[in-house]
């Protein structure tokens, strides 16, 4: 795909983006038992789900609220009724581990200049411990949530964060994600969207024009020109 000339700020998605979901199951997979990789699959579209329909009826939630009901009903689902395994999954969710390519190309990014930040559905409380414990906090000018705005994305007025808090255009921002609907919502709001395309799924039929695709983020310094 073409470069991206222009980007004055990249702005990162946090779950399934720059951190992995899966790693919080992963780390106590004993405890789950031999459902543990369908309990975190369905623990996340749930969490998801549970978002849009949330935005749905106006009837927000802070992230860690949602996350836990979303977890409650896949325990429930695998027939798991013990309560320390919920309080063990929900802990690790406060210490997610970034993908293993993030680390470095924060650090080139950072090295050439580029502004970086990140938007995410999680609130303050759930996303400052575990970026915290990434040691990756140094990277971010800013970490934005939607619960400044109360509502969910791909809702406008959470993109809307990123120009109030750091003063740039939309066409100037890079956005990505591993969600193919927030990146199409992205898009749809203004944002030069990549979708962080992890597992070569088919592109949603959906409102936005992407600026493309990339297989992990990795990729992001060439295409900006910094590598």
């Amino acid at each position: 795909m073409a470069a991206l000339p222009g980007i004055e700020i990249c702005v990162f998605d946090a779950y399934g983006t720059l951190f992995d979901f899966n790693s919080a199951v992963a780390r106590h997979r004993a405890a789950v038992g031999p459902s543990a990789d369908t309990l975190s699959e369905m623990w996340r579209q749930k969490q998801i789900q549970y978002t849009w329909l949330r935005n749905g009826i106006g009837s927000y939630a802070k992230f860690w609220q949602v996350t836990g009901e979303a977890l409650d009903h896949c325990l429930a689902a695998h027939r798991i009724a013990d309560a320390s395994v919920r309080e063990k999954l929900m802990g690790a969710y406060l210490a997610l581990a970034p993908f293993p390519e993030a680390p470095g190309m924060l650090a080139s990014l950072k090295r050439a200049g580029m502004r970086m930040a990140i938007l995410s559905n999680g609130n303050p409380e759930m996303l400052d411990p575990m970026v915290a414990a990434s040691g990756l906090a140094g990277h971010f000018e800013v970490v934005l949530s939607v619960d400044a705005a109360r509502v969910f994305k791909p809702d406008p007025l959470t993109y809307e964060l990123v120009g109030k808090s750091c003063n740039v255009l939309p066409e100037n921002v890079c956005f990505l994600s591993s969600n193919c609907w927030d990146a199409h919502g992205a898009a749809h709001f203004g944002f030069r969207t990549l979708w962080v395309n992890r597992t070569g799924a088919p592109d949603d039929n959906l409102p936005g024009k992407l600026a493309g695709q990339i297989r992990d983020l990795s990729d992001l310094p060439d295409l900006l020109g910094v590598a």
